[in-house]
């Protein structure tokens, strides 16, 4: 079942694309299913929870924070992960960069900017990392690496307000690429889309899709 869904939305990704399963609330037995398929990429929204599954799971998984990430938690996860999506502070990113060095470890980083109209979605503004990217505080961070930008469109059924909160995000990240990162071949992500926009975020420079429920079906 989940063999044939993770075919199917492989057949709809774009060239360049990568899926990062959402396996939050699913069991093991599920992402085992996605694992025997191919699926190496899986997202996690809690600590804990992506704690247990790396440890009881093949070590050949990527494992991705995808969700709001407290500064006392990135040292359960600074060990093993791969990317954290949801980085929204400058005090988490030298939280991150602080743990990453206690393991002997560069942390790939995505910045998160709040696109939303919800004032309840985390994320910087431009103006926050423009400042910060010029500053001598980001050039200390040596243990992280900044791969790209994140962000999460309304809740709405109104496409036309969704595609302009993908296209806000792409000129975030253009910005950024053209003045900060612009010999840095690593700065290259733009995770946005989900199960049900994750169309939309293609035609919109989506490198990176989120998808759970339809892969994994709804919430456990």
């Amino acid at each position: 079942m989940i063999a044939n869904k993770l075919k199917t939305i492989n057949s709809t990704l774009l060239e360049g694309v990568t899926l990062v399963a959402v396996s939050k609330t699913k069991p093991n037995e599920a992402i085992l299913e996605a694992y025997e398929v191919g699926q190496r990429i899986f997202g996690e929204n809690k600590v804990q929870e992506l704690v247990n599954k790396f440890e009881d799971l093949p070590k050949d998984i990527e494992w991705h924070m995808i969700g709001h990430l407290q500064t006392n938690k990135v040292k359960f996860i600074a060990p093993f992960i791969h990317l954290i999506h949801s980085i929204d502070s400058i005090k988490l990113l030298k939280e991150v960069n602080k743990e990453a060095k206690k393991n002997n470890r560069t942390i790939k980083c995505l910045l998160q900017f709040h696109i939303a109209q919800e004032t309840t979605k985390f994320g910087f503004s431009l103006e926050e990392v423009k400042d910060f990217l010029s500053s001598d505080e980001f050039i200390e961070l040596n243990n992280i690496e900044l791969c790209g930008v994140m962000g999460m469109a309304t809740f709405s059924d109104d496409q036309e307000l969704v595609r302009d909160e993908f296209q806000l995000l792409h000129n975030i990240f253009h910005i950024l690429k053209s003045h900060y990162f612009k010999f840095n071949p690593t700065f290259k992500e733009i995770s946005m889309g989900m199960s049900d926009d994750y169309q939309l975020a293609m035609e919109e420079g989506s490198t990176m899709v989120r998808i759970g429920s339809t892969l994994f079906g709804g919430r456990n």
